[in-house]
């Protein structure tokens, strides 16, 4: 590999494992910000703010891309991402913490479009594959140090040195990713005003889809019936008009081809959250475990999700419906393993062994839907493609997350045990897995 090429591989890299270290450590550190905060109401909401504004700025930062190049819609998406761990790091109340995290995962979405489109339009195809498994390798060492930073910074400093403290890495990770950026102009650059138009009406439905999901995921918690129910119904209205708009027809009915791989992701994601975003909680409200240990429990996951992948990578005679159907099937089993942390007496360390085995699979199950979503990409609608899987990915990752905190949010201000809020999270994660494992049948790489 060429330097220039090899350069920039080390700065996509840094891009993933600064988000990664930021999400790692944030997680480890959320339930004791919702202790202190009184904020158990907006936990799930703290969860989904993120992937929700990742919905907007991956649609936003794709198509900028394509048009303007990569680099300028990166120091942009660093400049947002550095705004929002300010304003959490200041944040009075858990309102303006979930705003912090909404600009966090605003600029936090610019990373992955980019990476993606780059690696579509630079790396000879014998190494995108490759290069698609260093990407996800961003989040190895994240894994092993951002639990640790959270804990030991939340335990020692306070959990405002959370957001603090990864302010200096990510303009680190800005300065040296930006300079391997510039070579590369945009893909399809165009002054055609109909193109410009539909740009930015494809921008504003992103818009659109990613506020009725935000309404969906508020009014869930509410505490009142016509509030839950309406804004439910409303919410839910408009982001699925607005997805449909976004997305390729027949993702609900996993249609054979690009549909299935963009719903198998979109359920893969569903899963992991189901679980990753809960196993803390449990352990800290449950096990009364110190934020060091909540974040250690799930850091086995993001571990093994690497090795999946790695694993994979090097079996390219498996056919990437037969990998989704085998990573499904591992993940699923790993929710169930994880169950038993709803007993106060289960040992946390067979949580975190549970939980490797689900990373398994979701590593299994992930490089072949990237292969096979990108396959369908065309030269100029790199960053459009790719942020269409990024796009499901924050879809699956903001649901779960929503609707589970608000199972929990029922459990804060009901006779509801939090035990059994958790148990449901971890039940609908299991379901998309099984859902999943049927959907997979549809998986094909373009021309396949």
């Amino acid at each position: 590999m060429e330097p220039g090429l090899r350069l920039l591989a080390v700065g996509l890299v840094l891009g993933v494992t600064l988000v990664a270290f930021e999400t790692t450590a944030v997680i480890t550190a959320l339930p004791t910000i919702t202790d202190e905060l009184g904020g158990d109401a907006l936990y799930g909401v703290a969860l989904a703010a993120y992937t929700l504004a990742n919905m907007l700025s991956i649609v936003a930062a794709g198509r900028l891309a394509d048009r303007k190049g990569p680099l300028p819609v990166f120091l942009t998406s660093v400049t947002v991402f550095v705004l929002g761990l300010i304003v959490a790091a200041v944040a009075p109340n858990m309102a303006i913490v979930v705003l912090g995290r909404t600009l966090q995962g605003a600029g936090g979405g610019g990373f992955g479009p980019i990476a993606y489109q780059l690696v579509k339009r630079v790396y000879p195809d014998d190494r995108q594959a490759t290069m698609y498994v260093y990407l996800s390798a961003g989040w190895v060492l994240p894994s092993l140090v951002g639990p640790a930073f959270g804990g030991l910074v939340t335990d020692h400093l306070g959990w405002r040195w959370v957001f603090a403290g990864i302010v200096p890495m990510a303009i680190a990770v800005g300065a040296i990713t930006s300079r391997p950026m510039r070579r590369y102009g945009p893909s399809a650059a165009t002054d055609d005003p109909d193109e410009l138009a539909a740009d930015r009406r494809k921008i504003a439905t992103a818009a659109g889809a990613a506020f009725g999901v935000a309404v969906l995921v508020v009014c869930l918690p509410a505490s009142q019936w016509f509030v839950i129910v309406g804004g439910g119904l409303i919410g839910g209205l408009i982001a699925v008009r607005m997805l449909s708009r976004l997305l390729p027809a027949g993702i609900v009915r996993a249609r054979r081809g690009q549909p299935a791989v963009l719903a198998c992701r979109l359920l893969a994601t569903s899963t992991f959250m189901g679980v990753d975003g809960f196993v803390p909680l449990a352990a800290d409200r449950i096990h009364g475990a110190s934020p060091m240990v909540q974040g250690f429990t799930i850091i086995g996951a993001a571990l093994t999700w690497t090795g999946g992948q790695a694993l994979i990578a090097r079996r390219p005679d498996v056919r990437p419906q037969s990998a989704v159907r085998l990573g499904f099937t591992i993940l699923g089993l790993g929710a169930v393993l994880v169950t038993p942390v709803l007993w106060s007496n289960w040992p946390l360390w067979a949580t975190f062994l549970g939980w490797a085995v689900g990373g398994i699979g979701m590593g299994v199950l992930y490089n072949p839907t990237t292969v096979a979503a990108m396959s369908y990409a065309t030269d100029g609608s790199e960053g459009d493609t790719g942020g269409q899987m990024q796009l499901v990915d924050s879809l699956g990752f903001s649901l779960m997350g929503g609707v589970g905190g608000a199972v929990v949010a029922f459990a804060d201000r009901s006779a509801f045990a939090l035990s059994s809020a958790i148990g449901v999270c971890f039940a609908m994660a299991i379901g998309c897995a099984l859902v999943g494992i049927v959907a997979s049948r549809g998986v094909r790489a373009a021309g396949g």
